[in-house]
């Protein structure tokens, strides 16, 4: 899940990032509210933690702007301005959660994980595909039983696949949603982690789950048997992984 965090404190933006990176999750960091805004309008973001004291445009403003261009992201204020009031107004201005400082990072994970499950449609703490099993708390993965073992890079990569389920993503969407805006566009590190991917939960004895549709992009799910070019290239690229081009 790709996250924007706004806030103005270097230590604290570090410190949940740093955080949040090791759990899997893609982060982008800004320190004023302007920022906040602007990224928002252009990036396609899971979730966005906001602190209510930035620099320009407030929390709160932010948060409201949001809210009347019709984005529907789940929005977590991280503020040091606990008072009733305070929580009052970040949730009216439309903010889904809010949480004081200082917190415990596992709170903030908690809290995360729950609004994650949110918006839009539910989503479960364990999701399955066939026999392919994936539990979102713990980050783990198991297939027919077999564990599987996951950096996790490649974990936060087959949980959004598993979310999109028999529907064709492309590099440009899991760039969105995996990748921070760091991201080389015009490197090959995508098809790297799909043959990574394709190698561990599809092994000799499974039904492949995890193909390729040439110039469109990444399908999960049961193989169309209608479509033998997509089964040969899979068969291909499981034989011959592709390996990362020197930066």
């Amino acid at each position: 899940m790709r996250v924007l965090i706004a806030e103005d404190d270097p230590g604290v933006q570090r410190f949940v990032t740093r955080g949040l990176k090791e759990q899997a999750y893609a982060v982008d960091t800004v320190s004023s509210g302007d920022e906040a805004l602007e990224q928002a309008e252009i990036n396609a973001y899971d979730l966005i933690i906001l602190d209510v004291m930035l620099p320009g445009l407030s929390g709160f403003e932010v948060c409201r702007r949001l809210r009347e261009n019709g984005q529907r992201v789940p929005v977590l204020m991280l503020t040091a301005r606990d008072a009733v009031e305070d929580r009052v107004a970040g949730l009216d201005h439309g903010a889904d959660d809010y949480l004081t400082k200082p917190f415990e990072f596992r709170e903030l994970l908690a809290r995360l994980r729950a609004l994650l499950r949110r918006p839009l449609e539910l989503k479960l703490a364990q999701l399955s595909v066939e026999t392919l099993t994936l539990d979102t708390a713990r980050q783990t993965a198991a297939r027919a039983g077999r564990h599987i073992s996951l950096t996790h890079k490649e974990y936060a990569l087959l949980e959004f696949l598993v979310r999109n389920v028999g529907r064709v993503v492309g590099r440009a969407e899991i760039a969105e949603h995996v990748w921070d805006e760091q991201f080389d566009p015009f490197s090959n590190l995508i098809e790297v982690y799909v043959n990574r991917l394709r190698r561990k939960i599809d092994g000799p004895k499974d039904a492949p789950l995890l193909h390729t549709r040439r110039g469109a992009g990444y399908l999960l799910g049961l193989a169309d048997e209608a479509d033998p070019q997509a089964a040969l290239a899979n068969h291909r690229a499981k034989k011959s992984p592709a390996k990362k081009r020197d930066a």
